[in-house]
């Protein structure tokens, strides 16, 4: 069995992340998309929140199942018996990053391949901080985000207006 993770904050998730799901998700006999539990950051949306908008989004694929971990990826792939670490890549930004940390999960641990997944060109430009930054300012989230997400950052927003 050929086991995939999907990592990332995903804080929260977007449609570029969705729709890379969506292409991966038939390639694998098992894919998990962990949510990072990072003590450094503080996220708009809590890491039980994310894992709950998450596995409402993917259920259209029997074979995707949602987790969390914090610490090293690379200690959750081998605890996890994982394969392939799947990566997003909007630009040739993201992959100079994504390659840096791919050679040091390589050499941390070699028993998995990091595979980078070109963003489809509609979604290059969406990310998570843009997307928050769009719903702070009241903007139209369509297109960018799954409707739950949308109306999850809508309801965190409003109820921050009126702290």
């Amino acid at each position: 069995m050929t086991r995939a993770v999907f990592p990332g904050s995903f804080d929260p998730m977007t449609n570029g992340h969705l729709e890379i799901l969506g292409r991966v998700a038939p390639l694998f006999d098992e894919v998990r998309v962990a949510v990072l539990v990072n003590p450094d950051k503080r996220p708009l949306f809590s890491v039980e929140e994310r894992m709950a908008l998450m596995r409402e989004v993917v259920r259209p694929w029997p074979n995707v199942r949602v987790d969390a971990f914090s610490g090293l990826l690379v200690d959750y792939v081998r605890r996890e018996g994982v394969d392939v670490i799947l990566r997003g890549l909007r630009s040739a930004v993201d992959f100079e990053a994504e390659m840096q940390m791919a050679q040091m999960n390589r050499h941390l641990y070699g028993g998995a391949v990091t595979l980078f997944v070109p963003s489809a060109p509609e979604y290059a430009f969406v990310s998570s901080s843009l997307v928050k930054q769009v719903a702070a300012g009241g903007g139209a989230l369509e297109g960018l985000v799954p409707p739950p997400v949308a109306s999850a950052l809508m309801e965190k927003f409003q109820t921050r207006g009126r702290k």
